[in-house]
């Protein structure tokens, strides 16, 4: 038996990324979706039943936010559980890990990130900046690979923050089923006032907002400006950790060393982004990034073809490509002496 706990931000894709591999290595699956969005899940399990899935092959559990906790210990002590996967928070999996200890369970974990996007001087601008919103702000910023900490080198950062601006005033913040909009809310309204403090954070730590920086009440109580900040600490808050909101924290550099070792400063190895044109570079800065993704001149580089997953404090394991499935394999060797 396998237990699985999945996030809110993508309640479809992370049932799927555990549970097919589950299923396809002979594994059963009990599977706690996310409070926030039980009814993909509910809709997930119908579709498999239907499609021919035995019934109590792939089982859920739904529990609100105060019982929760309960259902995790549950997994994590149970002896009939084998193996938990968890994508989450590095907090929670930390907690995981502890509970299924005794037990000795296989673990994998999918936990926290805070992407470095490092911008260097012989980039190519237009094309950072594509990457810059579309790993920035997809989902307003609501995924655990979304760039968070903006490294940019001094000679290009005016024009970088210059053409950045020009984007994103073309966005159109709104309810996601509203025609026209380009970046719809946050899930909740304490997530709304968690980007704010941060926000407020840097900017008494000598931050400049240069765009957004507030709620939208007017559309309603999980709107968020999109936001740009320069001149960023690297002891703010909003540098330090992962910030799940429509925010680009930026500061500058003025050498490889210093780029590299300002987008390693950090306890968590998810992914991380830069942009240069030197194939030397490339492949010198990408041996010595600290993370399990690495986007090169890109800023979407998940693939279902792709191993996913993150070193340090990030998590452990692999999910998707050929990798994904031996999370749920354990290698037996037998000698036959004839």
């Amino acid at each position: 038996v396998t237990a699985m706990i999945t996030p809110w931000n993508f309640p479809f894709a992370m049932i799927t990324r555990k549970v097919g591999p589950a299923l396809a290595a002979g594994c059963s699956v009990v599977l706690k979706p996310s409070e926030l969005t039980p009814l993909t899940a509910i809709a997930v399990k119908r579709l498999a039943v239907r499609a021919g899935l035995p019934e109590n092959v792939f089982q859920l559990v739904i529990s609100d936010k105060e019982s929760t906790p309960g259902v995790g210990k549950e997994f994590c002590t149970n002896p009939i559980v084998k193996k938990i996967s968890f994508t989450g928070s590095t907090a929670v999996g930390k907690q995981l890990m502890k509970m299924s200890s005794d037990t000795v369970k296989r673990i994998s974990l999918e936990l926290g990130g805070n992407a470095a996007f490092i911008v260097f001087d012989d980039a190519d601008l237009e094309q950072s900046i594509k990457a810059a919103i579309a790993s920035k702000f997809r989902n307003a910023g609501q995924t655990c690979v979304c760039a968070d900490r903006f490294i940019v080198h001094e000679s290009v950062q005016e024009e970088f923050v210059s053409r950045l601006v020009e984007e994103v005033a073309k966005f159109q913040v709104g309810p996601g089923m509203t025609q026209g909009t380009t970046m719809g809310p946050l899930i909740t309204d304490t997530a709304v006032q968690n980007v704010k403090e941060k926000v407020d954070d840097a900017i008494s730590g000598g931050a400049d907002c240069v765009v957004g920086g507030s709620p939208i009440p007017e559309l309603g109580p999980n709107f968020f400006e999109p936001t740009i900040l320069r001149n960023v600490s690297p002891s703010s808050s909003i540098w330090k950790t992962e910030t799940f909101g429509p925010v680009v924290a930026i500061t500058s550099f003025r050498t490889e060393e210093e780029a590299v070792d300002l987008a390693n400063d950090t306890t968590t190895g998810l992914a991380s982004y830069f942009f240069s044109q030197d194939m030397n570079r490339i492949f010198r800065v990408g041996a010595r990034l600290e993370n399990g993704l690495i986007g090169v001149n890109e800023g979407i580089i998940s693939t279902a073809t792709a191993p996913f997953g993150g070193v340090k404090e990030s998590g452990l394991g692999r999910e998707g490509s050929a990798a994904g499935i031996t999370e749920y394999l354990e290698t037996k060797y037998m000698f036959i002496n004839t």
